[in-house]
């Protein structure tokens, strides 16, 4: 991934936050039938001080993607994308005073590279996906459980997919946030988003918290 330094980030908190704020990544794979990318909730699982060490998620039994992993795992890249948007060069104050702006696209993503398993036990499956649930049941008023399912109803799913595990060798992560361009000129186009869509208005907030890169 092109990566300029201004962009780069390598705060482990921030990095985790992206990744669990945006679970669903393009898992993908390389190997004698070219290339294959897959959507793939991932629990992001790291140590005290928010180092990344592994992703957990699952698919079905008829994906092949699992069975890629083979006896030995293989390379896999998962790609987590965080809230995108355009921006406009009508809200920078340099188009005032010579013009000289252009559109661009303002977006945060991680890239997780690592080994890739398969896991296909049904106590290990049943772990995840209660975790899963609990984690995204969490924000309800009534939670869903999976001990609410009938048990052999319950069963019969797991049957039905096959769990995966990332271990992580590298991440990469870049969050693009106009810190190039001078704190005025990154707010005033912060404003403007924020008259846009959700999307816009996450991507203004992050803009208004991302350090100052400018030269």
């Amino acid at each position: 991934m092109y990566l300029p330094g201004h962009f780069a980030v390598d705060d482990a908190s921030s990095v985790l936050d992206l990744l669990r704020a945006y679970p669903l990544a393009s898992v993908i794979t390389h190997d004698d039938a070219g290339l294959d990318a897959n959507p793939v909730v991932l629990l992001a699982d790291a140590d005290a001080s928010g180092t990344l060490l592994r992703l957990r998620g699952h698919v079905a039994r008829a994906n092949s993607l699992w069975r890629r992993a083979g006896e030995n795992g293989c390379e896999t890249l998962a790609l987590f994308h965080g809230a995108q948007a355009y921006v406009s060069p009508s809200a920078h104050p340099r188009k005032a005073i010579d013009g000289k702006v252009v559109p661009t696209w303002n977006y945060s993503v991680v890239q997780v590279a690592g080994r890739l398993r398969a896991i296909d036990d049904a106590r290990w499956l049943r772990s995840l996906l209660s975790e899963l649930t609990t984690w995204q049941e969490a924000s309800r008023d009534n939670p869903w459980s999976v001990d609410e399912a009938p048990p052999d109803y319950l069963q019969a799913m797991l049957g039905g997919v096959v769990g995966i595990e990332i271990e992580v060798e590298r991440v990469s992560a870049k969050f693009k946030l106009s810190q190039n361009h001078p704190p005025q000129a990154r707010e005033a186009l912060a404003r403007d988003l924020q008259a846009g869509n959700d999307a816009a208005r996450e991507v203004a907030r992050r803009m208004l918290e991302a350090p100052d890169g400018a030269p």
